[in-house]
């Protein structure tokens, strides 16, 4: 029988740390609920000790959360480590996550501590984390660039001291397939009871080779990737969750190992990641892209006609595509439409909210004949938005002809009290941020612009992210609407309720 691997998913930790992508207590929640019903085994749900809004995070993920281990990262450090003990005490299996720097430049320069120091704190710290959970995981920070025989010396310390995973992270994406593999396949060899370990990997895709590198690794012998959906993650990202998973159960014949993963839930969860954090999947992506199963070729669309394995390795419906199914209608009434949200994962706060959300269900489904699942995840995107919206767009008209210049007018709640603005453009769009701007005066600078549509057809909502920064602030706005420059402004305005909220992100990087 293959032995399992574990699929360990941070998505909800590095992945957020994209600039831009920090996500609200209840995006978390939605995609730790997708995670589960994919079977993710471990959800990485954030950093405890960050703020108070992580704390609550992590908390609420633990607490929602049954069929999964729901795991907090923690530096190796007591007070870090007891906020991350207690953020996951709901869990119904809970894990600590802690990591120092292994590295000499790291180890010198970030934290000016002796190897001899380093190897007191990370034993005192698994002795922490054991008075909360015995599933304590330890991470050796940028394990890529450390010396080996030091990483057997560390290693050996933190598996008599009581953890039970150990990772070997490749922080910076510095490492290449032949030689990682090479790395974990002698750490097993030489740690001391290295059998009483799942030994796990965590790479970074700086030079592209994130998934090669864990992939290495896992015929080298480990038996856990730390991954994220759509390879999410600071920089360059993270190993792809999607692409490790079919890879694995792709090749039998080369991995002698599978994983428990439900992978008809990989595009949904996908698709709503990237709505989320309003970062777009390339249509070439692998797996999870628009065209990953598209063939233009006349030779290829020949073969698969004639025999669908000439150039497909696997089924597109095995991973979820086809899977956006109509489930609604103007017909349809508040228990339908409560119950497909819950399907969906997303949780109604109150009955309040639900009417609210049910309402702008009825108006999206007079625009729109056909309501698909990524529709509602779009309408509750922006349900689940700042609950006290400083600014929210009343109302609008948009003028645009050709050889006129463009221009705006909106009406827009401030806090309570209504202002109007006119402004012209280079287009509708600009006229409209420029018109939102006569009132908001946010000194913000635009970092991004991009439109997707939700669904296809040409009465499909327009899906629109906004990237806005200030003072340093990076944020995301989201807005969909069947009205393209409707979901534009929509967008702007939430972006600038995120800046206007001011919330502080601080997570490390593993």
């Amino acid at each position: 029988m293959n032995d399992q691997l574990i699929i360990f998913d941070t998505t909800l930790r590095d992945g957020e740390q994209s600039p831009g992508a920090s996500m609200t207590r209840d995006e978390k929640l939605r995609i730790a609920r997708q995670l589960e019903r994919m079977k993710v085994n471990v959800i990485e749900a954030g950093f405890a000790a960050a703020s108070n809004g992580d704390f609550e995070a992590v908390r609420a993920v633990a607490e929602a959360i049954k069929d999964s281990t729901v795991c907090s990262l923690a530096r190796a450090n007591e007070n870090d480590i007891r906020r991350a003990g207690e953020a996951i005490r709901p869990a119904a299996s809970g894990r600590i996550h802690t990591f120092i720097a292994t590295s000499p430049i790291h180890m010198e320069k970030k934290l000016r501590m002796t190897p001899d120091e380093v190897v007191e704190q990370a034993v005192k710290a698994i002795g922490w984390a054991r008075e909360y959970t015995s599933d304590i995981e330890f991470s050796a920070e940028d394990a890529g660039r450390s010396d080996i025989d030091f990483l057997c010396r560390i290693f050996e310390a933190v598996i008599k001291a009581g953890a039970t995973t150990i990772n070997v992270p490749d922080t910076v994406g510095y490492n290449v397939p032949e030689q990682f593999a090479a790395t974990i396949r002698s750490l097993i060899e030489r740690v001391p009871n290295s059998d009483k370990v799942v030994w796990s990997v965590h790479c970074h895709n700086d030079l592209g080779l994130a998934v090669a590198n864990s992939l290495a690794a896992v015929r080298a012998g480990a038996r856990q990737v730390e991954c994220t959906i759509n390879g999410l993650g600071e920089r360059a990202g993270n190993a792809s969750l999607e692409e490790v998973v079919m890879a694995v159960r792709t090749r039998k014949d080369i991995f002698q190992c599978d994983t428990r993963i439900d992978a008809t839930h990989i595009v949904p969860a996908s698709k709503l990641v990237s709505g989320i954090t309003g970062f777009p999947v390339q249509p070439n992506k692998a797996i999870v892209g628009a065209n990953a199963f598209a063939h233009e070729s006349g030779i290829h669309q020949d073969g698969v006609l004639k025999h669908r394995e000439t150039y497909e390795i696997m089924r597109a419906e095995d991973v979820g595509w086809g899977a956006n199914k109509l489930v609604m209608g103007k017909h349809s009434g508040r228990n339908a439409f409560r119950s497909r949200l819950q399907e969906l994962g997303v949780e109604i706060s109150s009955e309040e909210q639900l009417n609210h959300a049910f309402a702008r269900f009825k108006e999206l489904a007079d625009k729109k004949h056909e309501i698909f699942d990524e529709d509602l995840q779009a309408l509750m995107s922006d349900e689940s938005s700042e609950p006290k919206e400083h600014f929210r767009l009343v109302s609008s008209s948009f003028h645009s002809e050709t050889g006129e210049t463009p221009c705006a007018r909106v009406t827009l709640s401030v806090g309570g009290s209504e202002a109007k603005a006119e402004s012209c453009g280079s287009g509708p769009v600009d006229a409209a941020f420029k018109a939102i701007e006569v009132v908001a005066k946010s000194g913000t600078e635009l970092l991004l612009y991009s439109v997707n549509a939700i669904t296809t057809g040409t009465d499909a909502q327009g899906e629109v992210t906004v990237r806005l920064s200030k003072d340093g602030r990076v944020v995301n706005g989201q807005g969909a609407d069947t009205d393209i420059i409707v979901a534009s402004a929509k967008a702007y305005l939430n972006a600038l309720n995120k800046i206007q909220a001011g919330v502080e992100k601080m997570n490390p990087q593993v």
